[in-house]
């Protein structure tokens, strides 16, 4: 079962796209434990749109986003990778939609333009596989 959601083609266009949505994933994830205020605006988010478990998610998110953005790098398992970012953005979609207070977003509007556009992206790479330069490629073919 694993090996027919590993199967994709050459395709650079997924390749790139693949890639760019993992760099963004592995900056957020790393930024977000680097940078005291995005730490801090992160957990802000987390408490107004009420998102339980705050303390846990506060901890684990940044981790799991900068795995996430990894295994995309590399396009290992990357539908699987490409559904956990489809996941996480509908949440952050909900976050940009639920909160209206501007100092909670200091690097991206309180519009959800980022979150969307990063679930296309998760949404073709889920559809078409990992495509050129993965791993998927180079052990299903």
């Amino acid at each position: 079962m694993f090996d027919q959601l590993r199967n994709t083609s050459s395709n650079k266009l997924v390749g790139t796209l693949r890639i760019l949505l993992g760099v963004v994933f592995c900056m957020a994830g790393v930024l977000k434990v680097v940078v005291p205020s995005l730490g801090q605006a992160f957990s802000g988010q987390l408490i107004a749109a009420s998102i339980p478990l705050h303390g846990v998610v506060l901890f684990t998110f940044p981790i799991i986003e900068t795995a996430l953005g990894v295994f995309l790098v590399l396009g290992f398992h990357a539908r699987l990778s490409a559904a956990a970012a489809v996941v996480s953005m509908l949440v952050a979609t909900y976050v940009h939609i639920a909160i209206e207070d501007p100092s909670l977003f200091p690097l991206q509007p309180v519009e959800p333009i980022g979150p969307l556009m990063l679930l296309v992206i998760a949404l073709y790479v889920l559809w078409r596989g990992g495509g050129a330069w993965s791993i998927d490629l180079k052990e299903t073919n």
